[in-house]
């Protein structure tokens, strides 16, 4: 699942609301002014509208965008000033592509991405695009058998991955699951637990045996490059260009197939709420690549509109955001909640000067209230929200530029362009009246193909008439903007009481001492389960339980005050910097002796 709010450009019009101004924002695109003409019975909403979907293959995109913009920056490495114009980056791109074919990847072949940011992650993905081979997005924390899994799921062709990154040791994983690797030809592997690997291909200078490496690829093409034009021709938009997995906190993570119109056409229409448009646009992009979010949000959507992307740092630092956003004049910044936290609270926040950004991403997460006012006090922006999974290709749900502070913080917006959204029972899945809480639908352009080799998944997740059913639980109002509650599998059920920790959690956050807070279930022999609220204090900050306790104490509903309170100093991230639930609700069921 993938949340997203973004922090839209400057304000107007100041009228007061508790604790947060209210300014009207503007655009110069009239397509993206909010429609508040119809008032709906039932929670059913389109996105209708004048922005047409487009016809393109990611590869068509790409030589449309270097053709526009030749001169113009489309990708930033790091801060060390590493860096592709558009008709460098096609030509880098076609020289990778070219690569590729000559070790015998083609249309449908999937080759796996497997690292963190950087520049050969930008590179594969287009390449992949421009032959028609599938890119596999894998998440650059998974471990032995995590890998194993992915590789063999989607049957990958070929694995590009860096050497090593921080603790990770790319290489060394793949020689422990196939040591083959140790005697095979570059593009020969034949791996008894990696039937279908062929080609391990590394971001480093050193001679790895059976590997190839990524700048050998890049020179290996030839006269293959005369073929990727003709083999453009010959891709369709409908194709299956893009495997995303799932985060699989339940089981196995599943495959999204999504099709160059699926991502092409959400990064567009993503694009414009974010105002990619803008001569002057550069995005400052802080959310891993292999995420949906980085992946369109970032990646794909700056280049379709021809701004330009900054990858600050290959992973989470929040000292070279600052430093990427001063020095590239970055009017764009994209992050989960944790990431804005850590920068927010950086020691050397003031030493940097970030007067060029104008609009913000916050993402991954539900974003409490409180921390969406800091953007103004501490970046000098505000909020437009979006919503969404990978499974629509990101985006099903977006406030437009123009609406009130009330519903820019209370509810993730209206249907996105050309997406349908309705809100069912969860047993009868009937559409219920507007105000009323219910499972989250989305039906459009976006929705994916299905899950690889899954039938029985996509059959469970998509239904006949083409709705796919969220897991989320939300309510529509009469405008049609809808208000996500909580997830039907993360809700805590407390002597049968149905509580989400969301609304628990945006409470908690309001308290002047508090950074972080995290609710989780944990099991309780007369209820089932109780509520535990994991604190995380700002520097400097001391409290007690009964502290929290006592602010929430008349506030909210009895049985949603936490029994348990426990200060954290961190809580467990996945790779995105999303909280670990799951994890943090056994840590303290063992903390607890529960």
């Amino acid at each position: 699942m993938f949340r997203f709010e973004i922090i839209a450009s400057r304000l107007r019009n100041l009228v007061l609301v508790p604790q947060l101004s209210k300014r009207v924002l503007s655009t110069t695109s009239s397509l993206w002014r909010p429609r508040n003409d119809v008032r709906l019975s039932d929670s059913y909403c389109h996105g209708a509208s004048d922005l047409p979907l487009l016809g393109k293959t990611i590869g068509e995109a790409l030589q449309d965008s270097a053709e526009k913009h030749p001169n113009k920056n489309a990708f930033v490495y790091g801060t060390e000033g590493d860096r592709h114009t558009f008709s460098q980056l096609l030509d880098e791109v076609d020289r990778v592509a070219a690569g590729f074919l000559s070790i015998g990847i083609t249309k449908g072949d999937r080759v796996g991405m497997w690292g963190p940011n950087i520049k050969e992650w930008i590179l594969t993905q287009y390449a992949c695009a421009r032959i028609g081979a599938i890119l596999v997005n894998v998440n650059p924390a998974y471990r032995l058998q995590e890998l194993e899994y992915a590789i063999n799921k989607v049957g990958m062709k070929a694995i590009v991955a860096p050497q090593t990154f921080k603790t990770q040791d790319y290489y060394g994983m793949l020689a422990e699951l196939c040591p083959e690797l140790n005697t095979a030809k570059p593009a020969k592997l034949q791996s008894k637990r990696l039937p279908d690997l062929r080609s391990v291909i590394v971001a480093t200078q050193e001679n790895l045996n059976g590997t190839l490496k990524f700048d050998d690829v890049r020179q290996m093409g030839g006269e293959k490059r005369h073929d990727i034009e003709k083999l453009g021709r010959e891709l369709q938009f409908d194709d299956p260009i893009n495997l995303q997995f799932t985060s699989g906190t339940t089981g196995h993570p599943k495959g999204c197939i999504l099709t160059h119109h699926n991502i092409v056409n959400n990064a567009y229409m993503c694009g414009h709420g974010l105002e990619y448009f803008r001569e002057n646009a550069v995005l400052c992009s802080a959310l891993p690549l292999y995420h949906c979010g980085g992946c369109v949000v970032g990646s794909l959507a700056a280049m379709v509109h021809g701004a330009t992307s900054v990858l600050p740092a290959p992973g989470h630092e929040p000292e070279k955001i600052l430093h990427s956003i001063q020095n590239e004049k970055c009017t764009v910044l994209l992050g989960t909640p944790t990431i804005y936290i850590d920068t927010f609270n950086h020691p050397k926040l003031r030493d940097y000067d970030t007067s060029s950004m104008s609009i913000g991403g916050i993402g991954g997460a539900p974003c409490p209230p409180e921390l969406l006012k800091l953007f103004e006090t501490k970046m000098n922006m505000s909020a437009v929200v979006v919503y969404g999974m990978t499974e629509v290709s990101t985006i099903s749900n977006m406030t437009r530029i123009g609406d009130s502070a009330e519903i820019i913080l209370n509810t993730v917006g209206k249907p996105a362009e050309h997406v349908e959204v309705k809100v069912v029972d969860p047993q009868t899945k009937k559409i219920v009246p507007v105000n009323e809480r219910g499972e989250v639908c989305m039906r459009g352009y976006s929705v994916m193909r299905g899950y690889w080799n899954d039938p029985e998944k996509t059959a469970e997740t998509i239904d006949e008439e083409g709705w796919l059913h969220s897991g989320d639980l939300g309510m529509m109002d009469e405008m049609g903007y809808c208000r996500i509650v909580g997830r039907i599998k993360d809700m805590i059920i407390r002597g049968g009481t149905n509580i989400f920790p969301a609304e628990i959690e945006s409470f908690i956050h309001q308290h002047p001492k508090v950074e972080n807070v995290q609710i989780v279930g944990i099991p309780d022999e007369r209820m089932g389960e109780e509520l535990c609220a994991c604190v995380k204090l700002k520097q400097g900050e001391t409290s007690s339980a009964e502290e929290i306790k006592a602010f929430c104490k008349g506030q909210i509903t009895h049985y949603k005050i936490p029994r348990y309170v426990e200060f954290v100093d961190s809580f467990p991230m996945t790779v995105t910097l999303k909280v670990q639930k799951h994890e943090l609700a056994r840590i303290m069921t063992e903390k607890l002796d529960l």
